[in-house]
């Protein structure tokens, strides 16, 4: 499709069109405080009517290049970027974005692997993800509503001699760059059908930490439209960006947008997701 439709309103949009498209066209300069990037990784994958693979990595690369560009136009002053990728392409990203932005961190989402990823070679069971602000002396990180336990202090309760006087280690502790959240697997309560969807709980700790309510979060690859519906939840705006029409059906639904798209009722592509789930299934979920 070429036309661009736009779904929502100014606190809760949804864009179905090309991402370089309404970037350009559809976002001001400078309104957005927090963007989430999760691309397409170009391996090979099938989302809807889409197979996510290039001619070359080359031609990948300038694609993303171009929308990269428009995304810091799109920050404000004391913007933050997250970007996804795949291990094998995240350096370019790095190499590319770290004379344009400061970059903090370099994240890396660990989770269980589920089976057999590789024969022949060690299997990946993390992804990366570079967490970039467009100041670095004026930007939002709110700590406080991020913070995970510290298990030193809350699990054995040593003190520390070294302070004067000696004191209890902290209970609490900001996370560290390595983040340990479970993929979303099917009949989780959270499911929608998706080859790559993220978890709330990854961008739970994203939104919380890098925006404040009533700050414009601007998801460019929404998929089953998560970023937008936690910053929903959290009081955030947002903005999803998406091509797939079986995305955008998603999205309408998930948000409270619409339940109807041209006439189709906007039910759940899996029913199943929303049968209950053992206790049993829960602590698997969670320990993984």
């Amino acid at each position: 499709m070429s036309e661009i439709q736009k779904f929502g309103t100014d606190k809760t949009a949804i864009y179905w069109g090309d991402v370089v498209e309404v970037l350009a066209n559809h976002i001001p300069n400078q309104s957005v405080n927090l963007i989430f990037a999760d691309p397409p990784y170009n391996i090979g994958k099938k989302f809807a009517d889409f197979m996510d693979k290039w001619d070359s990595e080359a031609d990948y690369l300038a694609w993303c290049y171009q929308w990269l560009d428009l995304c810091l136009q799109k920050l404000a002053p004391n913007g933050s970027l997250y970007l996804m990728a795949s291990t094998q392409a995240m350096p370019y990203f790095d190499i590319y974005l770290r004379d344009k932005i400061h970059i903090l961190s370099r994240i890396i989402w660990a989770y269980d692997s589920s089976g057999v990823q590789a024969k022949n070679h060690f299997g990946s069971s993390y992804e990366p993800i570079l967490y970039g602000v467009m100041n670095d002396k004026n930007y939002t990180f709110n700590g406080d509503a991020v913070v995970v336990e510290a298990k030193t202090g809350a699990k054995r309760g040593l003190i520390d001699y070294r302070k004067s006087p000696p004191a209890p280690y902290n209970t609490t502790k900001i996370p560290s760059n390595v983040w340990q959240f479970p993929r979303v697997r099917y009949r989780m309560p959270e499911y929608e059908e998706h080859p790559s969807q993220k978890p709330i709980a990854l961008l739970e700790r994203i939104i919380q930490a890098s925006s404040n309510e009533g700050d414009m979060v601007l998801d460019l690859f929404s998929g089953t439209f998560t970023t937008c519906y936690v910053a929903q939840q959290l009081n955030r705006q947002s903005i999803g960006i998406e091509l797939q029409k079986d995305y955008i059906k998603v999205g309408l639904r998930r948000l409270g947008i619409q339940s109807e798209l041209n006439g189709e009722i906007l039910t759940p592509m899996v029913k199943s997701y929303q049968k209950p789930i053992s206790s049993e299934q829960k602590r698997l979920w969670d320990d993984s």
